[in-house]
């Protein structure tokens, strides 16, 4: 069984520019690598955010974690009985992703899959690229990623049957939304049904609610670059906002997002819309779907609709370098 979303690796025309937005902004550490490829870390982990130079930019792969070998090659069984085509990992590419054993494969959408287990961690601690409490992590893996897909009931059997995530919700307007999990977190995978191919988003969680308002302050000073204002979702209740990445996508950057007991959740569809407040899609022209959208969250706003405030135990990284010292 899939546990959490490891990495991501991205493909940058331009790399160089991820350097200041990954750390300066997002707060990730920058690990050096050489052939122009951008190594990020935001934990323990070697690295979490792959950045390599092709001449078109987009998603290059994502990474899930299984728990060791057994769970690896049962996986590519289960696979292979289904029709995909896996391959094994060899010891070099092992090596590139900093784990113990990996599968390749491809979802029905061409889009470019890696389970592995045994990641490694790094033999020096997590510094930020700015100052930040850290980011949350650990059994809920990195975040979560957001694909645009053709057609998101084509894939449903495939993410939800094949791969075995949970489906933790879904959206009927203004288009097919599906949110899966793979562990506590609401949702590490979700497909947005836009008739477009490629990566949405990826989204990391930060320790502090005032990690994220000091991004947003940073964010809005970078012109261009705040692409969803401050707001806070209906299903995962995540305050976040969303940039432009220098890779024509975007990063969520939140706080606060609920974790699910995964053997008691019920699978529901939502009407509510995306937010309570707030995620002004501020890449869009005016009227059109932004305004459809605007709608939505003054009707919720109308109806008084709220998420509870999340408890939280404080800011995890930043609380543990205060007791170190």
């Amino acid at each position: 069984m899939i546990q959490a979303l490891g990495y991501i690796g991205i493909h940058a025309a331009q790399p160089a520019e991820w350097d200041s937005f990954g750390t300066d902004l997002l707060g990730l550490q920058r690990v050096d690598a050489g052939g122009g490829t951008r190594i990020f870390r935001m934990d323990d982990r070697a690295q979490r955010v792959i950045v390599t130079k092709e001449a078109e930019d987009g998603l290059a792969f994502l990474g899930w974690e299984v728990a060791d070998g057994a769970a690896l090659d049962a996986l590519a069984a289960k696979l292979e009985d289904a029709g995909v085509r896996v391959m094994r990992g060899d010891s070099t590419l092992a090596s590139q992703r900093h784990v113990a054993d990996l599968i390749v494969f491809h979802d029905p959408g061409g889009n470019r899959l890696e389970v592995f287990h045994g990641q490694e961690v790094a033999d020096t601690d997590f510094v930020p690229g700015r100052p930040i409490s850290g980011f949350r992590t650990g059994p809920l893996g990195m975040g979560h990623a957001v694909l645009h897909v053709t057609d998101a009931q084509a894939l449903l059997p495939f993410y939800r049957d094949t791969l075995g995530f949970g489906l933790s919700d879904y959206g009927r307007t203004p288009y097919d939304l599906f949110f899966f999990h793979v562990n506590g977190r609401h949702h590490s995978f979700a497909m947005v049904g836009s008739g477009k191919a490629g990566i949405h988003h990826f989204m990391i969680e930060l320790g502090c609610l005032d990690d994220v308002g000091q991004g947003y302050d940073i964010a809005m000073q970078q012109h261009g670059r705040v692409a969803y204002s401050l707001g806070r979702h209906t299903n995962d209740w995540m305050t976040s906002f969303y940039v432009n990445t220098p890779s024509g996508f975007f990063v969520e950057y939140g706080w606060g997002g609920r974790v699910i007991d995964p053997a008691a959740w019920q699978p529901h569809e939502t009407f509510d819309g995306p937010s309570y407040w707030g995620h002004e899609r501020m890449h869009m022209p005016e009227g059109g779907a932004r305004e459809r959208l605007r709608a939505m969250r003054m009707d919720a706003a109308a109806r008084g609709l709220r998420a509870p405030d999340p408890v939280t135990t404080g800011c995890t990284w930043a609380d543990a370098e205060l007791r170190k010292r």
